[in-house]
């Protein structure tokens, strides 16, 4: 199954999974998200998926807390 960031609080809700295929699935949606931005993404386009990429990685931390805390905070160096 194709899973994408609608799906990111069943994921983490999955009993079934450990968490470290929890985060390898939140990873490979983020992925797929900046891999369909191109040059002819519109600013709020790219707006709305760093935002998306936020919440993964907060949900990230709720699985991983210093993973989740590496993330988050090389994102907001970026900015």
């Amino acid at each position: 199954m194709v899973y994408t960031v609608e799906d990111i609080e069943r994921i983490v809700d999955f009993k079934t999974w450990s968490n470290r295929k929890k985060i390898d699935e939140l990873l490979r949606i983020d992925c797929g998200m900046y891999c369909n931005l191109g040059q002819d993404s519109s600013s709020t386009e790219k707006k709305l998926t760093k935002k998306k990429s936020r919440q993964i990685y907060q949900h990230i931390k709720k699985l991983d807390k210093r993973m989740g805390d590496l993330f988050l905070t090389a994102m907001d160096k970026s900015e």
